[in-house]
């Protein structure tokens, strides 16, 4: 070992969940994670037969069944007693039938608004409307202070403040916050007017209108029109109405849109009916465990999502090699390597899951339901989440250096787990450890897009494991030939070498920093 690790040496006194399991022990139990193996199931599990493996759809189900037999036939069971699937209740919703009418005059849909809401049917009828100027709500501005929009209809515009040098006052820089920050804002500004209690919010951006627009009528065109959602919570306050709006929609709600940043009540009468439609399209999350020797009733859960785009309309598969793919079949990997440590004696201290969530590319659906809905363990009981979200490729910025992974979040709720992770690596892996996308103002906002996120709102400590996008994201052309086995492997390893230390340490991590609640 050595010198400088000599410091962490009392964190490797617990390498095993047993005493007779040495170093070499663990080491020996990583090796079983191969390249060959993984190149074996990704080559299936992203072919063509799965179709994409889009949430709900028969290729969906098949990666599913998929996965159930691979944890059969190693013999890891389900946590579910009896049932490797955990039922995730989604809706398909469809292009809501919407009337709107400005002081008389009538807009159309796709041509001045478009909905981003899965709201309930019913009527909105007012005389006045508020606005909110950027619809901002954070600790360095808000536009909301003394603004009662209570049951009201909002109207906010595209946009931050500046102040007199130029710099965004929320950035404290010319980059973009999440709250200017393009599609990245449409959250933010959404969760801002429903934390007020708005009835239904108007969001005006120019340049996003015209991106989405022609996008979503063209899918409504080819019958492809619909998103997936998860059915409201009992005790969640209902959705409110949420609108993109045009230019000239806007400038028809506030005349002085265009330049007005301060909020104001703006005499116009609205009329809205609003007509939604839905059906049911159910999918599931896969929940395989292999119980703790000593604390079961602690967890550490590895994850990765199981679905992708499936299938365009001229028939072509999006194979989702990458994405995830390569996160999917490493923690097939990883479960044999526990499985082989716990038949020789050495099962993990914590119980470990290893999770594949549906429904990530609709928004995280499969984790959400799974943390806000349905968690298969007590949250509390939750010791880590480790996700593992593209790992198979090289980001064209590491071309020439390609010995990396980035790692988001790790210090983002414990300093304990995020030191593990650093000497863990040092010990086990020397992979290059970048941080690039972990920096706060990232304008990529990576650690909210992924299905650890979910895990972190809830106070549990993640590491997000991701090689970045490249060329061939979300495009028929990430199939399994342009996987890098090599570097798949050793950031399986990794991820295994990890695990192992946060379920055999004598302490759980500790939670040591406070979660932003933010929506990704």
């Amino acid at each position: 070992m050595k010198k400088t690790l000599l410091l962490v040496g009392t964190l490797f006194l617990v390498f095993s969940c047993k005493k007779e399991a040495t170093k070499e022990d663990i080491v020996s139990y990583a090796s079983t994670i191969t390249q060959d193996e993984l190149k074996e199931h990704l080559f299936t599990y992203a072919s063509d037969e799965f179709e994409g493996r889009d949430t709900g759809e028969p290729g969906q189900k098949k990666a599913v069944e998929y996965l159930k037999k691979e944890y059969e036939a190693l013999g890891i069971a389900p946590v579910i007693e009896g049932n490797y699937f955990q039922n995730v209740p989604l809706n398909v919703v469809q292009t809501p039938t919407v009337d709107i009418s400005v002081n008389g005059k009538s807009f159309t849909y796709f041509e001045d608004f478009l909905s981003l809401t899965s709201a309930a049917s019913g009527n909105v009828n007012v005389s006045d409307i508020v606005y909110a100027g950027y619809g901002i709500d954070d600790e360095k501005y808000s536009d909301y202070t003394d603004l009662d929009v209570k049951g009201k209809i909002v109207v906010v515009r595209s946009g931050e403040p500046q102040d007199k040098d130029g710099n965004n006052i929320i950035s404290g820089s010319k980059d973009a916050s999440k709250w200017s920050n393009g599609r990245q804002a449409i959250s933010p500004k959404r969760d801002a007017a429903k934390k007020h209690g708005a009835k239904a919010l108007f969001f005006m951006d120019k340049a996003l209108f015209e991106r989405y627009a022609p996008f979503f009528k063209r899918r409504e065109e080819s019958g492809r029109s619909s998103r997936l959602s998860l059915p409201p919570k009992k005790d969640a306050d209902p959705e409110i109405y949420f609108f993109m709006i045009s230019e000239n929609m806007g400038k028809a709600l506030v005349s002085n849109i265009m330049t007005a940043t301060q909020p104001a009540t703006v005499k116009t009468k609205v009329d809205m009916s609003y007509k939604s439609k839905m059906a049911p399209k159910p999918s599931e999350n896969v929940a395989a465990i292999i119980k703790g020797s000593e604390k079961p009733e602690e967890y550490v859960i590895i994850s990765s999502h199981l679905d992708h785009v499936g299938v365009n309309a001229k028939g072509e598969v999006f194979n989702g090699a990458d994405d995830d793919g390569s996160g999917t079949v490493a923690i097939l990997e990883i479960a044999e390597a526990f499985k082989k440590a716990a038949e020789n004696g050495h099962g993990p201290k914590r119980s470990v899951i290893f999770l594949n969530v549906t429904g990530e590319e609709k928004g995280l659906l499969g984790s959400r339901y799974y943390t806000d809905y349905d968690p298969l363990v007590p949250l509390a009981n939750t010791v880590a989440n480790l996700n593992i979200d593209m790992i198979g490729r090289i980001d064209p910025k590491r071309k020439g250096d390609r010995n990396y992974i980035y790692l988001i979040g790790s210090d983002k709720l414990s300093t304990d787990l995020h030191n593990l992770s650093e000497a863990v690596n040092k010990e086990f892996a020397n992979i290059e450890l970048d941080y690039t996308y972990n920096d706060e103002n990232d304008p990529n906002r990576f650690y909210y897009r992924s299905d650890h996120y979910n895990f972190a709102k809830n106070n549990i400590p993640i590491i997000f494991y991701f090689n970045g996008t490249h060329d061939d994201y979300h495009r028929i052309s990430d199939t399994p030939d342009k996987i890098n086995y090599d570097l798949l492997e050793n950031r399986a390893r990794l991820v295994f070498h990890t695990a192992w230390e946060v379920a055999n340490r004598e302490e759980r991590v500790a939670v040591d920093k406070g979660q932003e609640k933010v929506k990704p």
